[in-house]
């Protein structure tokens, strides 16, 4: 339990961070009253390619994200100050035990115990990204000379896909259809074994059916086989 000194204490912080965090928010780095080009000094953005930009534009970002964070915390410095008008500071809000002073003291914003803290550590080996994308066809290997180069050619098929300036007018080659009929088309991407592509598997590596794309190989089996 708390006495009135360590309460008064722990105020005297917030009101001081309190007070803080306002002037902050006054003028969030200058967002209020600039616009980017003001605050990079440049005249005009119409004739700068957004690559010039691109550390203007994630210091921005920045800013905006720490003027969140201040944001959150005076919400939280606020319900304290409440908390200890109300005589309920100290008291952790899930389990009802008092909170060391000690913590109070490093955090005093805080309404919960260190054994009831929210953990925001976010532990993830790879990008989120690799969830869509695969960033190698054998991603679990770790040396250099067992995983397969991503060259030009590579980069190229990831993006071709998506369309590129060629019309229907710049083709020439015999095919059923147009994405068949760019330079090395017929190569396998993502895969290396033509089963692959169309094998499916569960969560645990057990076989667990097939996808649409087997038509395709059985059809080209067909094919194969006339000939």
């Amino acid at each position: 339990m708390l006495n009135q000194e360590q309460i008064a204490r722990c105020k005297k912080l917030l009101q001081d961070r309190q007070h803080t965090l306002i002037e902050q928010l006054q003028d969030p780095f200058g967002q209020e009253t600039e616009m980017m080009k003001e605050s990079v000094g440049e005249l005009s953005n119409y004739d700068n390619h957004p690559a010039d930009q691109g550390t203007e534009l994630f210091e921005r970002g920045k800013d905006i994200a720490l003027n969140e964070h201040a944001e959150r915390e005076l919400e939280d410095i606020n319900a304290a100050l409440h908390a200890i008008e109300e005589g309920t500071y100290g008291i952790c809000t899930v389990c009802g035990e008092d909170i060391p002073y000690e913590r109070l003291l490093a955090v005093p914003e805080t309404d919960t115990c260190i054994k009831h803290a929210k953990d925001n550590t976010f532990d993830r080996e790879r990008p989120i990204e690799e969830e869509v994308f695969s960033p190698n066809i054998n991603p679990n290997e770790v040396t250099d000379e067992e995983q397969v180069g991503y060259d030009a050619e590579d980069a190229w098929q990831e993006v071709s896909r998506y369309g590129t300036s060629e019309t229907t007018a710049d083709f020439f080659a015999d095919n059923e259809d147009y994405d068949g009929m760019y330079p090395n088309s017929e190569e396998n991407i993502g895969y290396v074994e033509e089963y692959e592509n169309f094998a499916a598997a569960d969560l645990y590596g057990k076989a667990s059916g097939v996808t649409y794309h087997h038509k395709k190989y059985e059809k080209d089996e067909d094919e194969a086989e006339e000939f």
